[in-house]
This record gives structure tokens, sequence and C-alpha cells, in this order.
């Protein structure tokens, strides 16, 4: 039942809650459990679960997936007999019953004739987006010249709303990858610190440098224009990446990162491969409250075939083929120093330079204050500062003032630690 938590907060805080204490209007039947759970609202939370997939639903505010009401209902429900079986109330039945009626509608359109598409139809909309790309790259690097000639200074005092008229108009010309960098210049002087105009001025120039290799981008090598194409906005069908080279290895899930927004939620998973050295993304979207499950388990290391996205430098993946069953992690792989880990960063921004996540997976580092900041340091002195948007005492407890394996995601010159191996025992932080 523990698995089904989004995160180890989450976890606990359920199981806090798998107590009849906490608990009013329990029930049960074949189908679903559900019961009322008192939070610091006036009204308590109506939980339920649906057995039969499982699926959650809480009147909560919470933005995980499943919350802690519904964890600790499911675990209350698995663990004792405290539950009894009673009727349904209303707001149950009406939950089952859309939940029946969407599964039939799906069902319908599954049944329906799929119409081959239309070869001039597909070429003609294709055609026309180009145009429509073209035009909205053209529009950009002016607006971002126009930028740069009136000064970072002056950018900074523009509200959000001048960011968000060009990213709407990004938008508007199907290349949605290029509104979320002009949203990223918008937002340096607010995530950036002190930093703010050297982030603004970075980001605006690796804008400009994707415009420009956008429109020159017959003279680029296929896996260069495939970063551009999908840096611009343009996504790769699913079947087009399965039906390329599959690259078989023992892969070790070394982290997890799952956000979520009001409507989105999105799931990185890392991997690094035992004998072929290489770093693998699996990267999932889904609507906000959905479980996403990428085919492998965080702490495990498991013999399987992996597909990657074109690109000069691939590492996002999908997971083709298992074989065997994974088997528990003891330690994280990774390299010996930052210095290695600098120089494989190098080599890859040389391939990509739009790269906005590096993994780094560093052996025998501790986390230690190097003055007012926390940093890694491997065993010849050299150090990589760690964010400052979080505090590390968790990770130097993990430590323990002993060296230990970290994997981490390095934006720009700082860290985020995601898992942390010690004593035999790998955990996400």
């Amino acid at each position: 039942m523990l698995a089904l938590a989004p995160d180890a907060s989450a976890s606990k805080a359920g199981q806090g809650l798998a107590s009849p204490r906490s608990w009013s209007g329990l029930g049960q039947d074949e189908r679903a459990v559900w019961g009322l759970c008192q939070g610091s609202g006036k009204k308590p939370y109506q939980t339920q679960v649906d057995l039969s997939e499982p699926a959650f639903k809480c009147s909560c505010p919470s933005r995980k997936f499943p919350c802690k009401h519904a964890l600790g209902l499911l675990l209350l429900w698995a663990a004792s007999g405290e539950v009894p079986v009673a009727p349904r109330p209303v707001w149950v039945e009406e939950w089952l019953a859309s939940r029946e009626q969407r599964a039939e509608r799906a069902a319908v359109r599954a049944e329906q004739p799929v119409k081959p598409p239309d070869p001039a139809a597909q070429a003609k909309r294709a055609a026309q987006r180009e145009e429509r790309v073209a035009a909205g790259v053209g529009e950009l690097r002016q607006w971002l010249s126009d930028l740069v000639r009136r000064g970072l200074a002056e950018a900074q005092r523009e509200p959000w709303q001048f960011w968000e008229l060009t990213a709407a108009r990004m938008v508007d010309a199907q290349a949605s990858g290029l509104a979320t960098r002009v949203r990223r210049i918008g937002n340096a002087p607010y995530s950036a610190g002190d930093a703010w105009a050297e982030r603004m001025l970075e980001e605006a120039s690796l804008l400009q440098l994707l415009g420009e290799a956008y429109e020159r981008r017959e003279l680029l090598s296929e896996p260069t224009q495939a970063d551009v194409r999908q840096l611009v906005g343009w996504s790769v069908p699913t079947e087009e990446v399965l039906a390329g080279e599959r690259v078989r290895d023992t892969w070790a899930v070394v982290g997890q990162v799952v956000t979520e927004d009001e409507r989105l939620r999105s799931q990185r998973t890392w991997l690094r491969g035992e004998t072929t050295r290489r770093d693998a993304l699996i990267l999932l979207f889904a609507p906000a409250g959905q479980v996403l499950d990428p085919g492998v388990v965080f702490g495990t290391a498991v013999d399987a075939e992996l597909v990657f996205y074109p690109g000069a430098a691939p590492l996002r993946a999908l997971v083709a083929d298992r074989h065997g069953d994974p088997v528990v992690l003891e330690r994280l792989p990774g390299y010996a120093s930052v210095a290695d880990a600098l120089a494989a960063r190098a080599a890859v921004l040389a391939l990509n330079p739009w790269l906005d996540r590096f993994p780094v997976a560093l052996r025998g580092v501790v986390p230690a204050r190097v003055g007012e900041r926390w940093a890694l340091v491997d065993p010849s002195g050299g150090a990589l500062q760690l964010a400052r948007r979080r505090d590390w005492w968790e990770l130097a407890a993990v430590s323990g003032g002993h060296a230990i394996d970290v994997f981490a995601e390095m934006d720009g010159e700082e860290l985020t630690v995601i898992s942390a191996a010690s004593e035999r025992r790998v955990v996400l932080l």
C-alpha cells in the first residue's frame, strides 16, 4: 500500500491517519471504502477509494495523489476490521457512477473504427505549422534584439504581463518550447537572487541561439536538427522512438522527482547504465492526480532495453523491454570526482547547449558547509555548491559526516540532490 505514496512525507502522514480515531462515517462494500476525516477546516474531508484499481478521491486541497487521507483510509481498511460494511453515501455513489460513465465512453470510442490519416491533409497541416513557427521565430528574434537594446535594467522592471504576452504569441505560432523560454527570462529577477542579470542574459542568449539554429537548421547535423525541433515545440511520436535502436544494460534507477500544479503532474525518473555509463531520463506527464508509472522502480537495478529520443546527446528515453526481476541497490553508481562530473557535463553541453538539467552522480562525497553554503566535497577537495533554496541538514544526517554516494540534478552552477546512499541503503531526499 505504501508504494502508492507520492513521496516519503505523504507515506508517513498516511500511516499516522491509519487509525479509527481519525475517522467518522467509515464504510465499505465490495467495490469501495470511504470515510470522513476532520482536517483544519470546519467540514471533514470526504475520502473514498475505488478498490477495483485502486483509484482515489478526496475533498482536501492537497496536490499530492493519493493524498495522506486516502492513504490512511486504505491502510486502515487493509490492516484492521474497523471499517464496517455499510450502504454507500450519496457522494460515494455519485463518484463511482461518474467513473463508470467515463469508462463506458472510453470503451465506445475504442470500438469505433479508426479512420486512416489523409496524407495530403497531413502534409498541408505540417506545411502550415512550419510557416507559423518560422514567423514566430522571426518575431521572437526581433523582440530579443529590442530587449537587449533597451538594457536588462529596463527589462527587470517589466510586469509579468510583458513576458506572458510574448509567450502567448509563441503558443499561437505553435512553438510552445519558445514560450517556455520566454517565461524563464521574465522569471530570472524572481528566481536568481543577486545573480538575476547573469541569469536573464544567459536565458536570452540561449533563446537567441535557438532561434538562429532553427532558421539555419538545414546546415545542422540530423541529431542537432532533432534537438532544435524538439526544443522549439515539436514532439516525437512514441512509436517513432520505439522504432529506434535499443540499448540493453543493467540500469540503476537512481532518482525520481514528481512535480504537480493545478492541472499537470510530471515525473522525472533517472537511470544510469552499469556497462554503458549512459544516463537516461524517463519523462512522463499526466493530468493532476493521476499516478505515473515509468516502468521501473526507484532504488533498484533492472536488466532492460531502452530507446532514446533522437538528439546530439540523447538523454530522454523509454523503456522498451525488461528482462528478469529487479534487484535492490546498495550503492549509487557515479563519477569518482567532481572534476570527472564537470568534464562529462562540458562534453554534453558542447553538443546540446540548451540542456536544462544534467544528471550528476558522485561516489564518496561528503556534504559540508563551505563558507555560507552547503557543498559536496570529494576526496581530492573538489566541491560543488548545493542549491540555496533548500537547507541540507537532512542530507548531512544521512551522511553522518562520512562519505556517501549521491545523485543530483545540476542546473547552472548549483546542485539539487535527489537521492543518497549510505550504509547499503538508497533513499530519496
